[in-house]
Parts: C-alpha cells; structure tokens; sequence
C-alpha cells in the first residue's frame, strides 16, 4: 500500500463536491494514490450493486463500466464483492480510473479477496478513500455510512443490478438526498434480484437506462470514437477473434473458419468477450467490437 494521507474538512484537498453534501461529510479523509481533486476534474459516476451478482449482473455491469471509462468517466465503487468489484475491474481493462471507497481502514482492506484489485487501482492513477483511520477494525455500520461517500463524490449514480434489500438501495437514498443523478438498469421483472432497480424506476427515483450512452446523456456529456485498437483479449483465443474483428470480419461462421479453434474453445472465448462487454452481437450470427 502507498503512503496514507490526511485530510480533514478545512485541508484544500478536501474535494469540494464531498464538503458540501448534505449527508454528513466525514471530518477526515484518508486516501491512498493521486489527489481525490485531480480526478475528479473528470466526471465521476458511482456504479454500484449487489453482491450476489447474476449472469445478466455481469454483463450489464461488464458493458456499462468499460464504455463509461473509455470516455473518461472516472467510476467510483466500493471494492466490494459482486457488482462494485467487477465495476472497477472493468473500468480498469478498458485503461480507466477508479476511486474505490472502503469501509475500513486503508492498511487492511475488506473484503481481503480484492487487495490485487486495490492494489491495480492505485498502480493506473487511481485512489482508495476511507473515513476511518489505519489501525481501527471495521464494523458493519460502516458499510452503509461508507454509501454516502461514494454517491457525494460522483456527480451521478448508477445502479446495475439491485435487490430490495441491497446495500445499493441505501447508496440510491444517500444520493437522492444529496440531489445527486440516480439511473439503474431495468431487470428481469421475476427475477428478486432485480426487485430494488426495478422499483426505483417504477417509483420515479432513477432514470431507466438501457445503454451507456443513456448515462453520458444524463450527465451532458459527448461520446468520443474509442479506438478498437486498446481491446484486449485475457488470452490468446479470445485475441485472435478481436484480431479479426479488428480487421472487419463480423460473421460468425467466417470467425470460426479463420480462427482455426475448435467450435468449443470458439464459443467459450465469444461468450467471455461478450460478458467482458468487449463484444456485441449484431443479429444473424454476426458480431462487432463494442
């Protein structure tokens, strides 16, 4: 872990857009990595949600993530397991910057599992925020009250997937009372996993988004042509078809052809680009680079 720095309500550093939030800001900041105002010179967007996250969860999140750090969104999440662990790990694939706000201290981060990813945050530019300071234990008040922290300081919030009964609902309150954006991507309306996004639309307290464009909309922002080039594959199966994709192949059949993998190593690595949300399909068995 990097140097850990103070900053209390009256220090400079102290982001602006944290001080002035109605939900009682922390008296005193740690962060770990590049000044919480230097990032937040970019647009920031909290994207949040549940733990027990669902295949659609993934994808979803995967998508949305990826496209808003492309464009230089900076996505702030809570390093937790689920939706905000995955919402920074993506962020990161697509090169962008991630604020992970912790409910404990700096120097012990919970849950233990996402250490590399606290640690790859800090590596690409990013930082780790927490209220508390190094040596204190972690209680389970502190997860919620951690909540009003990352929706005061994004500028918009969004919710990817959500239980009624999900930590996101309460991030979804905090930011209403701070005035805050608040989108959630619809879900699955028998699925109760889905039941607290979808009741924040149906209730009027969060924006339906279906695309991340929708998100840029919503903070008036405009899109900037990504280049295909920066897509990665994890391995070398899924670098060959994002090679030839690159190279304007987008038919299926042709894919697998030119490929040379078998069709099951084939169709494992195009389902993992497309959870990834590094791929899209087009209709009638043909694919793109998202």
């Amino acid at each position: 872990m990097r140097e850990i720095k103070k900053l209390t309500l009256n220090s400079p550093g102290y982001p602006t857009i944290l001080k002035e939030s109605p939900t009682q800001p922390p008296r005193v900041l740690y962060y770990a990595g590049t000044p919480l105002n230097d990032l937040l010179k970019h647009k920031a967007v909290a994207v949040v949600g549940t733990r027990t996250i669902s295949i659609y969860g993934e994808i979803v999140t995967r998508q949305f993530a990826s496209y808003l750090a492309e464009q230089g969104i900076v996505i702030i999440s809570g390093l937790a397991l689920g939706v905000d662990g995955l919402a920074h790990e993506s962020a990161l694939e697509a090169g962008g910057l991630c604020i992970g706000v912790l409910p404990c201290p700096l120097d012990k981060i919970v849950p233990a599992s996402n250490q590399y990813l606290a640690e790859k945050i800090l590596k690409t530019g990013g930082a780790l925020v927490s209220e508390y300071p190094p040596g204190e234990p972690a209680f389970k008040k502190n997860f919620i009250a951690r909540n009003r922290i990352m929706s005061g300081l994004a500028d918009a919030v969004l919710i990817t997937e959500a239980g009624e009964l999900s930590g996101a609902i309460h991030t979804a309150n905090f930011a209403i009372r701070q005035n805050k954006n608040i989108m959630a991507i619809p879900g699955n309306i028998n699925n109760i996993g889905s039941a607290g996004v979808n009741t924040l639309i149906k209730t009027a307290k969060a924006a339906a988004v279906t695309e991340p464009q929708d998100v840029l909309n919503e903070l008036g922002v405009h899109p900037h042509r990504t280049h295909a080039k920066k897509v990665r594959g994890r391995n070398t199966n899924e670098q060959k078809l994002l090679d030839l994709m690159m190279s304007g192949i987008s038919d299926g059949d042709q894919l697998l052809e030119q490929s040379g993998l078998t069709l099951s190593r084939f169709n494992t690595a195009l389902t993992m680009l497309e959870i990834a949300g590094k791929i899209r399909p087009l209709g009638m068995n043909n694919w793109a680079i998202f």
